[in-house]
């Protein structure tokens, strides 16, 4: 069975059952259950209509749901049509799903889930596993934010920024469980980008690309974090690189810069360079000042400061570091590396055990651990 084709033919179900008159929480649940079924009755054969067989199953799971509230509340069915029989019209709904599941109104983490589940067409399960969390727990995650959309207006779903922060968010996920939540990301981004025409979702997916292309390279055995300068170059996916900067180029020509196309210009450069020492850093600078300009992150501040000095010396990105708050997370781990490089290796080695100390993860942790006996036997 294909659950890849499964998958993208939710929107589409979704989007049927909405136009016919349910809800968008009920028609949601109706084609998960729909989706079950099929998993469970299609096997290796599939019905010549994949997408009708969805939309009269889920449906009738919609129906038989309206019916027992009915029954149970003692009111009258509102809809009570059969649906037509024969093939369903082609209608794109993805578009307006994305912007729907991405509304204003939700947290965050219940967007990405609402994201996943009904333009993604995974299941609760998948999407469980995949942020290692208990089943029952991501069901009242989605089941809040279904609940949260119940008084939104179908007709004003949210803005594109938060769609495109959305989907960064789902890629930065990785990969954890059975679901490759970047490969996902960058399977809807292609959705979007082929649904819309605008130049920061091609910058989006270009990002995502470019990042992924380097996936492979970033970590060693038992999950060791591989600093970039240290990464095997030859281990970069070159289709994916060739296809991001492709994309990239093309959006940058519509001169409509956003945060996701610099980023992208950032990627483009590191995937563009033989090695760290070649790497063209006073572009990279320069796309930093204009990541500054359009989103004022003191992030984009820190990264800017570490790329200063690569292309002006240590000294000078020390100086830029100055002009950022100390208590940003990888603040300690930025000053250990740009006072390693100026010399300073004791006030080095006690910064990157304070980073370690500070760090997130097992394998940031343990990559600055390293970083700190380094450092110590160079004393």
């Amino acid at each position: 069975m294909n659950e890849s084709l499964l998958r993208e033919l939710v929107p589409a179900v979704i989007g049927v059952l909405v136009r016919r008159g349910a809800d968008f929480a009920s028609a949601e649940d109706a084609v998960q259950e729909a989706l079950i079924r099929a998993l469970e009755s299609w096997a290796d054969d599939p019905p010549r209509d994949a997408k009708g067989w969805l939309v009269a199953v889920a449906w009738r799971k919609f129906l038989d749901a309206a019916r027992a509230e009915t029954s149970r509340r003692g009111r009258e069915l509102a809809v009570e049509v059969e649906p037509p029989s024969g093939s369903v019209a082609g209608v794109d709904d993805s578009l307006w799903l994305y912007f729907l599941c991405a509304h204003p109104s939700l947290s965050p983490s219940s967007a990405v889930a609402l994201t996943l589940r009904a333009v993604g067409g995974l299941t609760t399960r998948q999407i469980a596993t995949a942020y290692l969390v208990p089943e029952s727990t991501m069901a009242q995650r989605i089941s809040r934010a279904k609940r949260r959309l119940a008084g939104v207006p179908l007709d004003r779903p949210g803005d594109p920024a938060t769609v495109l922060r959305v989907l960064y968010l789902v890629f930065n996920e990785g990969y954890s469980g059975d679901l490759d939540l970047a490969a996902e990301a960058i399977r809807l981004t292609r959705q979007l980008a082929a649904a819309t025409d605008e130049p920061e979702v091609a910058g989006l997916l270009a990002l995502m690309l470019l990042h992924h292309a380097r996936r492979a390279s970033r970590t060693g055995p038992g999950g060791r974090l591989i600093p970039l300068a240290e990464q095997d170059r030859s281990r970069w996916d070159t289709r994916l690189i060739t296809e991001g900067v492709m994309i990239l180029q093309a959006a940058l020509a519509r001169d409509r810069l956003g945060e996701y196309q610099a980023q992208a210009a950032i990627a483009a450069l590191h995937a563009d360079a033989p090695s760290t020492a070649e790497t063209d850093w006073v572009q990279i600078v320069e796309w930093y000042d204009e990541l500054l300009q359009l989103t004022g992150s003191p992030v984009v501040r820190l990264n800017r400061a570490v790329a200063v000095g690569e292309a002006d010396g240590p000294q000078a990105g020390l100086a830029e570091l100055q002009k950022v708050d100390p208590g940003l997370p990888r603040y300690a781990a930025v000053r250990a590396y740009l006072l390693e490089r100026a010399g300073d290796l004791e006030r080095a080695a006690e910064l990157y055990v304070e980073a370690a100390d500070a760090a997130t993860s097992v394998a940031e942790r343990a990559h600055l651990t390293r970083e700190a006996a380094r450092v110590r036997e160079m004393r």
